[in-house]
């Protein structure tokens, strides 16, 4: 519960130097809700999370979270661009500040020539930022769901450090 307590202070420290409260979602393939769930798991998140949208299927990526159906074509489900485009359209949905998305490869099915079991990509949107990172795994299904949780929580948390020494000076 580590990570999601210094989400809390992260997000606390953030509402006293600047007067505003950050918002977070997140948009979620392959971790099914499993970053959503350790976030609320926190006395008071409620102040700061709004919601989470699971997109599993492509269906929804395209229809709900406005991933373009040609980045999806080019580039796969499973792509950085994908992540992107996820936590951009969840993050403009649900009117938050700052969203997180995952999109990957959990196995034990899925494996192909290009995109092997085990292939994450986290993507993180705020108003003016959009970035992601590349995970490879070697776990089982849920092994390597439960790590990318915990990765996605470590880079919002250092994204919300980065984020609060920019706006305090």
């Amino acid at each position: 519960m580590e990570q999601e307590i210094k989400t809390a202070e992260l997000i606390t420290e953030y509402k006293k130097t600047r007067g505003k409260l950050l918002t977070i979602a997140t948009a979620e393939s392959a971790t099914g809700g499993k970053i959503a769930a350790k976030l609320t798991r926190v006395s008071g998140s409620s102040s700061y999370f709004k919601g989470s949208i699971v997109a599993y299927s492509n269906e929804i990526k395209i229809n709900i979270l406005g991933v373009k159906k040609e980045t999806i074509e080019k580039y796969g489900a499973v792509s950085r661009e994908t992540a992107k485009e996820m936590a951009q359209g969840a993050r403009k949905l649900l009117n938050v500040d700052i969203c997180i998305s995952d999109t990957g490869i959990a196995g034990p099915m899925g494996d192909s020539s290009n995109k092997p079991l085990g292939l994450f990509y986290i993507g993180l949107a705020s108003i003016s930022d959009s970035i992601y990172k590349k995970i490879t795994l070697d776990g089982n299904r849920e092994e390597n769901r439960e790590k990318v949780t915990e990765l996605a929580l470590t880079m919002l948390n250092k994204f919300l450090s980065k984020y609060n020494q920019e706006t305090s000076d």
